[in-house]
């Protein structure tokens, strides 16, 4: 490599692609990921002003699983063949980032839109306004699921046949989500940020929704400036489909049906893929209940409040849901850290697999943790009586929040070890005669099937199963614990290592490579 610039070979092994431009593809990922901490930190609530009741809030959020099942893995497949002469990969982004716009701003103005068609101010159900919000909240996960599974392939594609660039560039991409989280928790968190847009508030739109506007504008602004950078300044040349080695005849193809084609590629998925899935699977079963009820655990358990309490109760529930925000906050500063040490310490440890099955025990610690933290806030309330409705003292807050930040390592490797491994596990079976006719983009929507396949089944299960137990989050959190042991026994024991690079194996390496 001249001039020590860091480069890498792209898939076809004649170009090379500088660094900048993987850092380029990769900061899309906090656009994207901007919007989504406004949807965990604010959509809720704006629900619940325009009148959405609490069950039906539960149906609109299962949409992002829904569509991560369909639309991932038909957009991968889409992208993996598609002949635009713009390339395989931008037209997908592009698209997604446009639907995205699209998506904030019927979410944003739902309430301005329902009061133009008739919805009183005075009736607390909008009914229009619902609506509204409704498809823009479905348009919104979908287009994010359609904007990020061609997003991670295009960082396959640039990264060619090199393994060690692919856990780079995916490192990356985990980085900038935790830039995004920390920008968007952030915006979320500032009660006057409708004064940098003052025409967001009106006669339909109170401060909190103007808040949630300008939070929307930002995130437009930051969607826009990132992917139009991104897409200008990285250039794929036009996909034919004799430049496909691996998938089946082209006019065999055109003939069958896409989710033939799917079932197909499923079948010929390779051990390793199916592995690699499975671990997954058992890994998001353990994340999901954290990220459904986290906030929640602060505000019921931690802090001792109750969302039907009296006014102190209520009050202190609010206070803990706003500590657990400040967790995520950390949360997300040590996802970020953590992104960016994910090669050098997996090369400490003896490899990726071992790194994702050590950190998927310590996800399985921090879960348990809860109890302990839970008890010690209990005994602390049954201690001090009277004085029990006040926040725990600075140990158990302490321990808390240390819980918060400490996810961030494991979450860090779960952002991005899967899908680099799937990514090389993908480009290990295109240079091999045992074809699984999976390409970057559909072995990235197929994993991303075994992420939402536990996202509606811990929807199912955890409110039963929080009922049973009174309302408590903590054995939906063992069991979380319990199946990040079992990921993480899978992954050290179960998961084969990723083979030899094929860059490497022909001594073509980054400057400064070992």
């Amino acid at each position: 490599m001249e001039n020590g610039s860091l480069e890498v070979v792209s898939s076809n092994g004649s170009d090379r692609t500088p660094i900048w431009k993987i850092v380029i593809v990769a900061s899309i990922a906090a656009g994207v990921q901007f919007g989504w901490a406004i949807q965990l930190s604010l959509l809720t609530p704006y629900s619940q002003q325009l009148g959405v009741p609490h069950a039906a809030s539960n149906f609109i959020w299962l949409c992002g699983p829904l569509s991560g099942l369909i639309v991932q893995p038909t957009v991968g497949f889409r992208s993996d063949h598609c002949t635009s002469r713009f390339g395989r990969r931008r037209p997908f982004i592009v698209a997604g980032a446009i639907f995205i716009v699209l998506a904030v701003l019927l979410v944003g103005f739902a309430a301005d839109i329902g009061h133009l068609a008739g919805d009183s101010l005075k009736h607390p159900m909008k009914p229009r306004a619902v609506a509204v919000y409704v498809i823009g909240f479905w348009i919104l996960d979908v287009s994010n699921n359609m904007l990020q599974g061609p997003c991670r392939a295009l960082l396959a594609d640039l990264s060619g046949e090199n393994h060690k660039m692919m856990r780079n560039s995916n490192a990356m991409f985990s980085f900038f989500m935790a830039v995004g989280n920390v920008l968007g928790y952030a915006a979320g968190s500032r009660g006057e940020l409708h004064k940098m847009f003052p025409f967001s508030r009106t006669k339909a739109c109170d401060v909190s929704c103007a808040n949630l506007k300008s939070c929307f504008f930002l995130d437009i602004i930051l969607l826009t400036v990132v992917t139009t950078v991104a897409v200008l300044s990285v250039k794929e040349q036009k996909w034919s489909g004799e430049d496909d080695k691996n998938t089946m005849d082209n006019e065999s193809r055109k003939r069958r049906p896409l989710l033939g084609q799917l079932v197909s590629t499923f079948k010929g998925l390779s051990r390793p893929m199916w592995i690699l899935l499975l671990i997954t699977c058992f890994n998001w079963i353990a994340w999901f209940p954290w990220v459904l009820y986290d906030t929640d655990w602060m505000g019921k358990e931690v802090y001792g409040g109750k969302v039907g309490g009296n006014a102190e109760e209520k009050r202190l529930y609010d206070r803990g849901v706003r500590a657990g925000s400040l967790g995520l906050m950390l949360n997300s500063v040590v996802l970020a850290l953590a992104s960016m040490a994910i090669v050098p310490v997996s090369n400490l440890v003896g490899g990726v697999k071992r790194l994702w099955g050590g950190v998927n025990f310590v996800l399985a610690v921090c879960l348990v943790g809860t109890v302990w933290v839970t008890k010690a806030a209990e005994g602390w309330r049954a201690e001090h009586g009277n004085q029990a409705l006040r926040p725990p003292p600075n140990s158990i807050m302490g321990a808390a929040l240390g819980l918060f930040s400490a996810l961030g390592v494991p979450l860090a490797v779960t952002y991005s070890v899967p899908f680099a491994m799937a990514s090389i596990f993908c480009s290990s079976s295109e240079s091999s005669s045992s074809s699984s006719n999976a390409g970057q983009g559909l072995s990235l929507g197929l994993l991303n099937v075994s992420i939402v396949i536990p996202q509606m089944l811990v929807s199912l299960v955890s409110g039963p199963l929080d009922a049973a137990f009174n309302g408590s989050n903590l054995p939906a959190f063992v069991l979380g614990g319990v199946a990040a042991a079992v990921s993480g026994f899978l992954a050290l024991f179960m998961l084969p290592n990723p083979p030899p690079s094929t860059l490497l194996q022909n001594n073509v390496l980054p400057s400064g490579g070992h």
